[in-house]
C-alpha cells in the first residue's frame, strides 16, 4: 500500500499535468523553421519573444486561442555585444532579440487573429514596409501564403489591400523562413 506521502505526490502530479493539457488545448501551436543557409533571428508577438534559428533549425511556441493579434517575423544580419545589446539589417533590436518596428526596417511579417471558442483564425503575409527574407505562412486548414525573392503575390503590399485568409478555428500554424 502507498504511504499518505507517495499517494498525495501522485495526486499532486495527476492535478499539474491536468492543468497543462487543459492550458495548451486552447492554444494555437507555431512551428518556426528556418530552411535558410543563414542564421534567422525570428520574433512573435504578443507571446514567445525571439530566438536565434541556425539552417535547419525549428522553433515551437504556443499561442493563446483568443489572440486577437499576433504577428511573426524574421530578423536578419543581427550581431550582439557582450551585454547582449544588438542590432540587425533589418529589425532594429534595442536589446536582447527585443526589436522594435517603429524605424520600419523592411520585414516579411505574418499577421494573424486566433478566433475563440472554435471560430476562424485569420492570418495574412505584409511586405507593405519591403521584403527582407523569404517566408511561407499557412493554418493546417488553410491556404498557404509564400513569399520568395520578393514576389509576394498574396501578401500586402499596400495598406489599403485587403488579403486576409481564414482556416477553421482552432488550428496550428507553419511558418517556414526560406520556403
Amino acid at each position: 500500500m502507498a504511504s499518505p506521502a507517495a499517494a498525495s505526490s501522485t495526486v499532486v502530479l495527476v492535478v499539474v499535468l491536468a492543468a497543462l493539457a487543459a492550458g495548451t488545448a486552447d492554444a494555437a501551436i507555431f512551428t518556426i523553421t528556418n530552411r535558410c543557409s543563414f542564421t534567422v533571428w525570428p520574433a512573435a508577438t504578443p507571446v514567445g519573444g525571439g530566438t536565434q534559428l541556425n539552417p535547419g533549425q525549428t522553433w515551437t511556441i504556443n499561442i493563446p486561442a483568443g489572440t486577437s493579434s499576433g504577428r511573426v517575423w524574421g530578423r536578419t544580419g543581427c550581431s550582439f555585444n557582450s551585454a547582449g545589446r544588438g542590432h540587425c539589417q533589418t529589425g532594429d533590436c534595442a536589446g536582447v532579440l527585443s526589436c522594435k518596428l517603429s524605424g520600419k526596417p523592411p520585414l516579411t511579417l505574418a499577421e494573424f487573429t486566433l478566433g475563440a471558442n472554435g471560430s476562424h483564425d485569420y492570418y495574412d503575409l505584409s511586405v507593405i514596409d519591403g521584403f527582407n527574407v523569404g517566408m511561407s505562412f499557412s493554418c493546417s486548414t488553410g491556404v498557404e501564403l509564400v513569399c520568395r525573392d520578393s514576389s509576394c503575390p498574396d501578401a500586402y503590399h499596400h495598406p489599403d489591400d485587403h488579403k486576409t485568409h481564414a482556416c477553421s478555428g482552432n488550428s496550428n500554424f507553419q511558418v517556414v523562413f526560406c520556403p
